[in-house]
């Protein structure tokens, strides 16, 4: 009997038993009913469907449950939604209640006038294993097979004592064991076991295991901000909470990215404006390795090859640019994974939340939709005071003038959303005979005009202006960007904070 049927049969259930239910209690039997579809099904609509009922009447049941039990029960991640260590712990009493459900339901199971017919011709057998009535997993396990609360105290048992390898197994085992038995990782576990990973503590496989099941699977926010933490603390061991920029600007471009670096413009206006940008990346392997090196340092941007001589960048010049190799040699292997797997893991995630001189603000891009509330829900973990997440851009905050974009705010724990319309694009330049390259440089230099190009830079200098003021509109930032723009070759451009 499936999910449908019980909902159906409650009514009768209550009649056979003589006894009415008191309303509550009725509707908290439904708040069951409802809790097992979405732990089977991990979606809103798709647990809404299973039982019949429509997408807002589920979100009001799951809402209910999450006020009964105090637990946000699924919680989102990069591919979807996934039950919380607590509603993880529901699943084998919910089993129990699917199996008492079917004895009451039909009490006298295998008497009926359904067999009655069914003997007169001779093909009635019963069943072996009958089918659990709210779609959970089977009721009978293997003889000897453990069960999931068996799992979680062996690995429970798996104490601070323990080997670094034992306790990284542990975490990987807790993430992908399976079905019934995973769950998603807490802070304190994600930053543990990646710490274990960037100490060099982990065999190549774990190595491997843990990064490929988490993709796989999907992060969320939690364990995001638990690796974030972990990286942040391998950068600077010390943690010092000194702020030695305002704006952090991760840049880690695809190698097979074919968009020219027009971002790099708009950083060089956001420091003529008087702001401290750090911006620090990877622009992949391949034809397209040292690109960003390439592009910053032709257009004066300093190229710095530690977080120290980045400090130092910023307060001489208010700007610098410095490759991931250059912060990190571990995290610049990790990421390169991606060509032995070709898939990205945690880590295109993770490099974008570093913000190694503990910037104030930081303007960055997701590579899938998912991660636009996913980064800003770490942020909002680690106690970023504000970041902006500009809604079409893939690998780095680069705006896109001719389509409608959201930028996604956080700004003192409060999240929000700002919708930039879109611009006609201009008619497109007639060919030059100049290499990509020599056309970015050119542009900037006043060589070449290019008026899309233009309003590329501009509108990603304004969407910076307001991720540093959230106050101001971005009318008005993208004029400010403007002026900075025509004065960007000036001797001494005026230094004017927004």
């Amino acid at each position: 009997m499936d999910t449908t049927e019980v909902c159906k049969h409650l009514p009768h259930m209550a009649a056979n038993l003589n006894a009415k239910a008191p309303e509550p209690r009725l509707g908290q039997l439904r708040l069951l009913v409802a809790l097992d579809a979405l732990l089977v099904e991990g979606s809103v609509s798709k647990a809404a469907a299973r039982i019949g009922l429509g997408a807002p009447a589920m979100s009001r049941l799951l809402k209910q449950i999450r006020e009964l039990y105090g637990d946000p029960i699924l919680v989102r991640s990069a591919r979807g939604m996934v039950p919380t260590p607590f509603a993880e712990t529901l699943r084998l009493r919910l089993r129990a209640v699917a199996a008492e459900t079917e004895q009451l339901l039909d009490p006298e199971r295998g008497v009926g006038t359904s067999v009655a017919a069914s003997s007169i011709s001779g093909w009635n057998h019963p069943t072996i294993i009958d089918a659990p009535p709210l779609a959970m997993r089977p009721s009978l396990y293997l003889e000897g097979e453990p069960l999931p609360a068996d799992l979680a105290r062996k690995l429970a048992s798996i104490g601070a004592d323990a080997t670094p390898r034992q306790r990284l197994a542990k975490h990987i085992a807790t993430v992908g064991v399976g079905a019934g038995g995973a769950r998603p990782l807490s802070l304190e576990e994600a930053d543990e076991a990646f710490s274990l990973l960037l100490e060099g503590e982990a065999d190549p496989i774990q190595l491997g295991a843990l990064l490929v099941v988490l993709q796989y699977r999907g992060l969320t926010a939690v364990e995001l901000a638990g690796l974030t933490r972990a990286s942040r603390r391998h950068l600077a061991p010390s943690q010092n909470p000194t702020t030695f920029a305002d704006l952090d600007w991760p840049a880690y471009v695809s190698p097979k990215s074919r968009s020219a670096p027009w971002f790099l413009q708009s950083a060089r206006l956001v420091a003529d404006a008087g702001y401290r940008v750090l911006l620090h990346g990877n622009s992949g392997g391949g034809a397209a390795s040292g690109a960003l090196e390439l592009a910053a340092g032709a257009i004066g941007i300093p190229v710095t090859t530690s977080i120290a001589e980045a400090k130092k960048s910023l307060q001489a010049h208010r700007i610098g640019y410095m490759p991931l190799a250059a912060m990190s040699p571990q995290l610049h292997g990790l990421l390169g994974i991606y060509s032995l797997l070709e898939m990205r893991s945690p880590l295109s995630a993770v490099v974008h939340l570093l913000n190694p001189l503990n910037a104030a603000a930081s303007l960055l891009a997701a590579f899938r939709p998912n991660y636009r509330d996913l980064h800003r829900d770490a942020a909002m973990l680690l106690d970023w005071p504000r970041l902006c997440v500009l809604g079409n851009s893939r690998d780095v905050a680069q705006a896109t003038p001719f389509r409608a974009t959201t930028m996604f705010t956080l700004d003192g724990g409060k999240s929000g959303e700002l919708i930039i319309p879109s611009q006609p694009r201009p008619k497109p330049e007639l060919p030059t005979g100049l290499t990509s390259f020599e056309y970015w440089r050119a542009v900037w230099f006043g060589k070449a005009r290019d008026e899309a190009a233009e309003r590329i830079v501009v509108d990603t200098a304004a969407a910076a202006f307001v991720t540093l003021n959230p106050m101001l509109a971005f009318g008005d930032a993208r004029r400010q960007a403007a002026e900075f723009w025509r004065g960007r070759l000036a001797p001494t451009p005026a230094l004017r904070r927004m």
